[in-house]
């Protein structure tokens, strides 16, 4: 097929309605009407083949789910509602319609659930399959939720168990492992991640939550980020872990916290929240989404971050140091 045919298919995936946009793919540009009472959040992410994903461990439709599913799990964590996204995809010469048409359903299905219009992109030739996101979200000036409120003595919580994803990704390497606890929920977790929009936006809306990042590259790592970006250290006091993730990490001889703790693309949400609030906004959390808003420690005065009374170092995903795919 030539490309004119291929981003015609593509175009019949992607149709676009409502969210502001006059004119979707077909055109040189988008045309999208930006809402005059809110701000612009804008995020971009990119997974390569063999460095972020690959094939023996999930579909072509689960690694256009997962991309997709990374730009808004970073929309969640600002409070933000999904508007629109570019998607610019890098493949080999040998690559089939069929095969671009699988990764796009993929990222199409993961925009429609999270009610996301794709607008546009582009398509290229590349040494290796390479998928690249922006998305466009849009929050009230007054529920904008940055890694830098936090204040010494906030709580420190979590939107739900972790460990899960890096679980799944174990499982997808060791087939033989079939009685494993919450095996199929790890590798669902793992291939098709739900980013937590709806709770980005209802904690967004809370004036006691004061800080918020996701959990892509894991707790260890990302408790820093907010941590610093606050000018704040943080002590943990414990891992909600995932029924999944403490069935694998037994069953390679691992600490359940710490395997918890490295695991990264859970896509759960790491907020701070003003601690006289936070019992009565864990109520109202648990009864709006049906499951627990885990306290995990407390931002504190002193510089770094402490575990277990000890010195915790970054051990989450890292581009620059990690030589596979995870």
């Amino acid at each position: 097929m030539t490309e004119d045919e291929v981003i015609a298919k593509i175009a019949e995936l992607c149709r676009v309605t409502g969210n502001g946009v006059k004119l979707g793919i077909g055109d040189d540009a988008a045309l999208w009407q930006p809402s005059r009472s809110h701000r612009s959040a804008i995020s971009s992410d990119m997974l390569v083949e063999d460095v972020d994903f690959t094939r023996d461990a999930m579909s072509l439709r689960d690694a256009g789910w997962r991309a997709m599913a990374a730009n808004l799990s970073d929309l969640a964590a600002m409070g933000a509602r999904p508007v629109l996204g570019t998607v610019a995809l890098g493949f080999s010469l040998g690559s089939s319609c069929e095969e671009i048409l699988e990764l796009y359903s993929g990222i199409a299905a993961c925009a429609a659930r999270f009610k996301l219009a794709i607008v546009g992109g582009d398509l290229s030739r590349a040494r290796g399959l390479t998928i690249a996101v922006t998305v466009v979200g849009e929050v009230r000036t007054s529920n904008v939720k940055l890694r830098d409120g936090g204040r010494p003595g906030q709580v420190l919580a979590v939107t739900g168990p972790l460990g899960a994803a890096r679980a799944g990704l174990e499982l997808t390497r060791d087939p033989a492992a079939t009685n494993v606890e919450g095996r199929e929920e790890a590798i669902e977790a793992f291939r098709r991640p739900q980013p937590r929009v709806a709770e980005g936006k209802f904690l967004g809306a809370s004036r006691n939550v004061t800080a918020m990042t996701d959990l892509s590259d894991g707790l260890s790592t990302d408790v820093h980020r907010l941590a610093a970006a606050s000018g704040c250290g943080a002590t943990l006091e414990g891992v909600p872990v995932a029924v999944s993730a403490r069935a694998v990490a037994q069953l390679h001889g691992e600490d359940a916290d710490d395997f918890a703790l490295k695991g990264g693309d859970d896509f759960e949400l790491l907020v701070a929240i003003r601690p006289r609030a936070f019992g009565h906004l864990a109520r109202c959390y648990e009864k709006r989404f049906g499951r627990e808003l885990c306290r995990v420690g407390a931002l504190s005065t002193e510089r770094g971050v402490t575990y277990r009374g000890k010195t915790l170092e970054p051990s989450g995903w890292d581009h620059f140091a990690q030589q596979a795919a995870t």
